[in-house]
């Protein structure tokens, strides 16, 4: 039987294939405040503006491809039953072939019924006010805004307790819930961190084992690591 390697995916693995990071250091996403345009209270007060926002994100996906690290991690595959759980809106892990990908913050190429959370639709063009479903409800960006709850979340946390191994790459563990993942890792099971500048993960109880890479570069070596 395969070992079960879980992945925790984020923003910088996907920053080599293009993809700016949503949030900047200085707090603004695209130069917008993460307020007027990733909660529900922006999406209220100003729709036009939000849905802007997310058509830009999804024209720009639209013109990316996956990356060296997407790609190894779908041919990971080969030696672990691999389950990558993502807090990236793109699809990259699924164009590199990845076959079991977790979204905890939603897909950017998808929309809902801002009545029926459960009413999801594939959406590549742009999303305009006056796109309704069926029942006449307005469609809004399926993203798991700020103050929304994180519907994946628990499936997240059984993935993770069932891991052999887990993988945290391109994400600073400042995101909760997703960061607090790591406290779900069996203690016998052994952590490896991919990140340029990998910070002190506290409390950790597991083996941790440090690439301070870049993705790709990163993926490479555990590739190297892993597969003997």
């Amino acid at each position: 039987m395969k070992k079960k390697l879980v992945v925790l995916s984020g923003a910088g693995i996907s920053a080599e294939s293009g993809i700016q990071t949503f949030r900047d250091s200085d707090g603004l996403w695209e130069g917008h405040n993460v307020m007027d345009v990733a909660t529900p209270e922006g999406y209220r007060k100003n729709p036009a503006l939000v849905l802007d926002f997310y058509n830009k994100r999804r024209q720009q996906l639209l013109t990316v491809q996956p990356n060296k690290a997407h790609f190894i991690l779908a041919e990971l595959e080969k030696e672990f039953d691999v389950h990558i759980i993502t807090q990236n809106v793109d699809d990259l892990h699924e164009r590199a072939g990845s076959s079991n990908v977790l979204h905890l913050h939603g897909e950017l190429l998808k929309v809902r019924s801002t009545k029926n959370h459960n009413h999801i639709l594939d959406w590549k063009t742009d999303l305009l006010a006056s796109d309704k479903d069926d029942d006449g409800f307005n469609l809004r960006p399926h993203i798991v805004w700020f103050g929304e709850e994180v519907p994946a979340l628990d499936e997240a946390v059984e993935l993770t307790a069932h891991a052999d191994l887990f993988l945290v790459i391109g994400t600073s563990l400042q995101v909760y819930p997703a960061a607090g993942l790591v406290d779900f890792v069996p203690k016998q099971s052994t952590i490896y961190y991919i990140d340029p500048k990998p910070i002190k993960i506290p409390n950790l109880r597991n083996e941790l084992v440090v690439f301070a890479e870049g993705a790709s570069k990163g993926m490479q070596l555990l590739r190297e690591h892993l597969v003997i």
